[in-house]
């Protein structure tokens, strides 16, 4: 049987539990398509789900990774519309992206136009479908709104400024360097503001006239979230997107502004709304609203470093792991 290389977690543990290793390549059943990956997304949640201290624990030995791009290589009985050579992006897969070669469920597989790179489409799936997930799905933002962006210069802010620009939201980044202010900016914020600077907070409001923001993607709760509820219009929603651990708030401060604190995480998405999902991710490609950010490309057997290096401060685009 032919085998690949892929990264293989055998005990949960900090990032040296990951090990490129060769495996066999697995084979397409009914319904199922074998894609050759040409570089796969690094999240922070792969950085979680590797400790065993997540919400979900995946079953042990796994390949980590959800997001990834790269051509079809082959397809199982029944699939339709994908033929091998196709570019693709992942939204998930059966076997994990780290990996030379991922087999998927059809309906992990989607197409990306010519001028995306591959590595740009490594950055697609959890950071676009997060972002699309929190706007249109959990707080159904509307037009005219004001939006802050927490953490705007990684891979969820990045695509959150470009989706909340072309929904006609004003759109507020935050960023701690002089480099990820200028992406937040280049991706279409109307504002920017440096959130390692003491003071960012009373400057937002500012920027609202003292309104207070409408809506606010929080990802790094266990720091931001009560602080967020100073600043928040009435009616205000914050949705929580990450967190490192817990936090204490003053629910008074929820309630004199009538705010909704939301959660969500993609893998409690449905189908039917996933689909919804990457529908409009794909049209977004297509017209050139959606522009992945690669920050830097790492290869697949350093992917120790790229979960190191994923959780420091100052995060600049998408990390893509190169097999």
């Amino acid at each position: 049987m032919e085998n690949m290389q892929a990264i293989r977690v055998k005990e949960f543990g900090g990032p040296e539990v990951m090990r490129l290793e060769d495996v066999p390549t697995p084979k397409p059943g009914p319904g199922e398509v074998l894609v050759k990956i040409k570089a796969a997304g690094v999240n922070p949640v792969d950085t979680y789900l590797r400790t065993g201290a997540y919400a979900y624990k995946p079953v042990l030995p796994y390949t980590p990774g959800a997001d990834a791009g790269g051509v079809v290589e082959s397809a199982g009985e029944g699939v339709k519309g994908l033929k091998s050579g196709s570019r693709v992006y992942l939204a998930g897969s059966l076997t994990g992206t780290y990996a030379e070669s991922a087999l998927c469920k059809v309906s992990q597989v989607h197409p990306i136009p010519p001028h995306i790179s591959f590595s740009q489409a490594a950055g697609i799936n959890v950071p676009y479908a997060t972002a699309y997930r929190a706007l249109n799905q959990r707080m159904s933002c509307r037009a005219g709104e004001t939006m802050l962006v927490h953490g705007a210069s990684g891979g969820v802010g990045v695509a959150a400024v470009q989706l909340g620009h072309a929904m006609g939201l004003c759109v507020i980044g935050t960023a701690s360097t002089e480099r990820g202010r200028a992406l937040v900016k280049e991706a279409g914020a109307h504002h920017v503001s440096d959130h390692s600077k003491t003071g960012y907070l009373t400057e937002v409001l500012n920027m609202t006239g003292g309104k207070g923001v409408d809506v606010i993607l929080e990802m790094l709760a266990n720091v931001n979230l009560n602080n967020d509820l100073t600043i928040l219009a009435r009616g205000g929603r914050i949705v929580v997107i990450g967190s490192r651990g817990k936090i204490e708030i003053d629910p008074r401060l929820a309630m004199g502004q009538d705010a909704n604190i939301h959660g969500m995480s993609l893998m409690t998405v449905p189908e039917d709304d996933l689909y919804s999902i990457h529908c409009a991710l794909v049209a977004g490609l297509e017209n050139k609203t959606l522009n992945p950010v690669v920050g830097v490309e790492i290869p697949l057997k350093d992917a120790a470093r790229a979960h190191i290096d994923i959780m420091k401060p100052g995060s600049y685009g998408k990390i893509v792991l190169i097999p």
